[in-house]
């Protein structure tokens, strides 16, 4: 087991199959007398290419998580609204109550802001991709 690699991670999973981000052309060369005598070696990168940006993928990523966390605010807020009737209806524990209301109401205004910066990156991946494309909008005003 040594020699066998085994990670299990969460996130940051790198298929094997993936290109590399880089792939570069090198050049090298090695000569002994060269111009004014002495040792000369060179090395040039001829050409670099990177794989194209998948933009459609991109942009599906941001709108699914998007819609997740529509689904994480609407709960939240479901949430805060059952403990606010749950304080008026146990008013023993209505401390208690109160207090998970306004935890539920914190967590569904971050998801509800999740959203609101998912729809924004969902939207620049969309403007990148008629870019990279050719597409471009002059935004006069």
């Amino acid at each position: 087991m040594a020699e066998e690699h085994h990670r299990h991670h969460l996130f940051h999973h790198k298929k094997e199959d993936e290109p590399r981000l880089e792939e570069a052309i090198y050049s090298e060369t090695t000569a002994y007398g060269g111009p004014g005598g002495g040792y000369v070696e060179t090395n040039e990168v001829l050409a670099a290419s990177r794989p194209e940006h998948d933009y459609q993928k991109e942009e599906k990523h941001h709108k699914h998580l998007e819609h997740v966390s529509e689904f994480g605010a609407a709960a939240a807020g479901a949430y805060a609204l059952y403990e606010k009737h749950e304080a008026k209806k146990d008013p023993e524990h209505a401390h208690r109550h109160k207090i998970e209301e306004e935890i539920a109401a914190a967590a569904a205004v971050g998801a509800g802001g999740f959203a609101f910066h998912e729809k924004h990156e969902k939207k620049e991946a969309e403007e990148e991709e008629e870019e990279a494309h050719g597409k471009k909008h002059h935004h006069l005003f």
